[in-house]
């Protein structure tokens, strides 16, 4: 527009010229600054993409620490169970037995009773859960939260 407005305007040639070369010389400096502005850009973009990638290998690896940790978790949870029951037994079969009360010091006698009477498991839940995430409420680290579905990331 401005090259247009020069050769409309019809004053000397020398002078056109030189308007013109003075429009032509801020155009080529406007373009080196967009390529410089646009390698600055270009490197940027590379070293976030190199953080990324290192991003995503850590919660690769942080994912997977998750899963092995739940997986181990509700192993000893399930042992824990197990146990549970054992001693459950174990109790009754004390309690049912009349050579039981005989063969036991009073305070055996007074825990077994106590723990009989109260159910063992109801007993040993609250101390179990204690000692455990709960995740009953949804935190912001919730491992429920996690999505290892990685549509999201084509965004």
């Amino acid at each position: 527009e401005q090259g247009l407005q020069l050769l409309e305007l019809g004053g000397s040639v020398e002078e056109d010229y030189i308007r013109i070369a003075r429009c032509f010389e801020a155009t080529r400096q406007r373009c080196c600054r967009l390529e410089q502005d646009g390698r600055r850009a270009r490197e940027q973009l590379a070293r976030v993409e190199a953080e990324r990638a290192a991003l995503e290998v850590k919660l690769k690896h942080a994912r997977n620490q998750v899963e092995v940790e739940m997986k181990k978790r509700h192993r000893a949870e399930a042992e824990l169970e197990k146990q549970e029951r054992k001693l459950q037994l174990v109790v009754e079969l004390l309690m049912r037995e009349p050579w039981g009360n005989e063969a036991l010091s009073r305070e055996q006698c007074s825990v077994i009773s106590f723990l009989a009477g109260q159910r063992l498991g109801a007993a040993l839940a609250p101390i179990r859960r204690s000692s455990v995430v709960d995740e009953s409420c949804q935190s912001l680290l919730s491992h429920s939260d996690i999505s290892y579905d990685r549509t999201e990331d084509d965004v």
